[in-house]
């Protein structure tokens, strides 16, 4: 996955991409990278707005239904962390030229590295 600011500018394998662009920086993690997730539920219980967010980021989501954000505190918080707000569900999905929101997951589910409009929001250390 090639990135560019906020947008997915090429797919392939790591080698094709590293070969057309030799000067870009690779980030490499030991899990299947895919799309971010779509949060369709209520957001995890946390003593801040801030915190429900960096839940949602924690667990490889990069959008939540609007109808989940009616909290004016959360939604800001989530608009903050740019976190696409949705009016419907729709499935995750990675394409040349659309939103860069990706995660990374390690084979036992657990979320490695959440980006979310081309920037690195969360990564398990």
């Amino acid at each position: 996955m090639l990135v560019d600011g906020d947008r997915i500018e090429a797919v392939g394998p790591v080698g094709e991409l590293t070969q057309a662009y030799p000067t870009v920086r690779v980030r490499r993690w030991p899990g299947t990278l895919g799309p971010a997730l779509v949060h369709d539920g209520p957001l995890p219980p946390a003593p801040t707005p801030r915190e429900r967010v960096h839940a949602l980021l924690r667990s490889g989501v990069g959008a939540v239904l609007a109808a989940h954000l009616t909290d004016p505190a959360v939604r800001a918080a989530a608009a903050r962390n740019d976190v696409a707000v949705l009016d419907a569900a729709r499935p995750p999905a990675l394409t040349v030229g659309g939103r860069a929101d990706l995660a990374v997951f390690a084979a036992d589910g657990r979320c490695l590295a959440t980006v979310v409009a081309g920037r690195l929001v969360h990564r398990r250390a």
